[in-house]
């Protein structure tokens, strides 16, 4: 009888009803807000020593050339790691845009330096770039001697993907090229060699930037290839990638930045390029145009060296003497110029390689070599492998590399 009278009561006035209702939904907004994932955070494992600071940085490197530079960035905000390694960034600053930024922990000891970047060894970099946008969500989990290594995300976008491919193609190459660097090895060989190992170090986070669509790996790889921003002996990287990120994101001012340092008038002579008609001071005393120098042969070698550059000296005897016994009969010919500032050791250096050969010439003026400053350059051993015309057609080979071009180019 009870229950029967219940379910023949009135049902409740309208406007109590929509009040009730309204409730109903304030309570679930509420519940929906709290339950909110914070745009950035994650878990970073403590280290057992204690000696990095609980702490992660968000820091924006405001420009092209701030990414991966050491105190350069800005610290927007920083957030605690906790016992657990739990973090959170609760707000991000507003990114209507896709945006880079970069996580940073720090050592106790360089505490006061929040945004001191670590480079020299990726497998311990401190810091690792991130791309953020609003609505989006960045997990993050790693540990905190070995940040940048790793680092990994969950359910990351794209860009983010890429991120962490590009930072294992880098530490890949640091451990295959560089990681073997032994300390205190100064000869002629070992400093070749370390030029090699650089370049096919480099050579790998260019390869990465040439093939990734990402806008942002892209520009990381870029500044990763050269965080101090010298790119004498790539400029033809860097050169193709401001040309290709102006066609596809043309309106980024990232991108406007990356074309700046990419400007040719700044940059050595590229492949492809003609070598400038500079009038050569011979050894003999006379003074001839280089591209006089040039005629009538197949393919020159610009030889630029120093009698007191070791790795110089090695590639004369080991390298360009035995080619150009070979293919000088078939249209090869060495040129060379030194960056000197005394004709005796140089005359003496000529000599001593059996290099006298083929032509030499130098301004005798030492760093100040106006040679030097037309083409753009400042460091030795350096090489341009031009035509007849003073086309360049390959640039900065050394050892069997260049043996093996130079066959190739007679061979085929």
């Amino acid at each position: 009888m009870h229950n029967l009278s219940r379910f023949s009561e009135k049902p409740p006035p309208h406007h109590v009803f929509k009040a009730t209702l309204h409730l109903l939904f304030l309570f679930l907004a509420l519940l929906t807000g709290c339950s909110q994932t914070p745009p950035v955070h994650g878990y970073i494992t403590l280290d057992a020593k204690g000696e990095w600071k609980p702490t992660v940085y968000l820091v924006d490197p405001k420009t092209w050339d701030g990414v991966a530079a050491s105190f350069v960035g800005v610290v927007l905000d920083s957030a605690a790691i906790g016992q657990d390694g739990h973090f959170v960034f609760e707000k991000m600053p507003d990114s209507p845009a896709p945006t880079l930024f970069e996580l940073v922990v720090q050592k106790k000891a360089e505490a006061n330096y929040p945004n001191r970047l670590d480079n020299e060894n990726p497998g311990t970099s401190n810091y690792f770039p991130i791309v953020y946008k609003n609505g989006e969500t960045v997990c993050v989990r790693g540990e905190v001697a070995q940040f940048q290594q790793s680092l990994s995300m969950k359910n990351p976008t794209a860009e983010n993907a890429a991120m962490m491919q590009l930072r294992d193609a880098r530490q890949a190459a640091f451990v295959k090229h560089l990681g073997q660097k032994t300390e205190g090895e100064h000869d002629a060989a070992a400093l070749l060699d370390e030029e090699k190992a650089v370049l096919a170090y480099k050579q790998s986070i260019m390869d990465f930037a040439e093939q990734t669509p990402h806008l942002f790996p892209a520009l990381v790889a870029a500044r990763w290839v050269s965080v101090e921003g010298d790119y004498e002996r790539i400029p033809e990287f860097i050169v193709a990638q401001a040309e290709r990120w102006q066609k596809e994101a043309p309106q980024h001012p990232w991108v406007a930045q990356l074309a700046a340092k990419a400007d040719r008038k700044s940059l050595p002579v590229l492949v492809g390029d003609v070598l400038p008609n500079y009038p050569m001071p011979l050894l003999s005393g006379d003074t001839m145009g280089l591209h006089a120098l040039l005629k009538g042969k197949k393919l020159i070698l610009l030889d630029l060296w120093a009698s007191w550059c070791a790795p110089c000296r090695k590639e004369n005897r080991g390298t360009l003497v035995p080619l150009y016994e070979q293919y000088s009969g078939v249209g090869f010919q060495v040129v060379g110029y030194a960056l000197e500032a005394s004709q005796a050791p140089w005359a003496a250096a000529i000599e001593k390689d059996g290099v006298g050969r083929w032509p030499h010439a130098s301004d005798l003026q030492g760093d100040e070599s106006p040679l030097f400053k037309e083409l753009r350059m400042t460091t030795i051993p350096a090489n341009f492998l031009v035509d007849e015309y003073g086309k360049v057609l390959a640039k900065n080979l050394h050892g069997e590399e260049l043996v093996k071009w130079v066959e190739g180019y007679f061979n085929k």
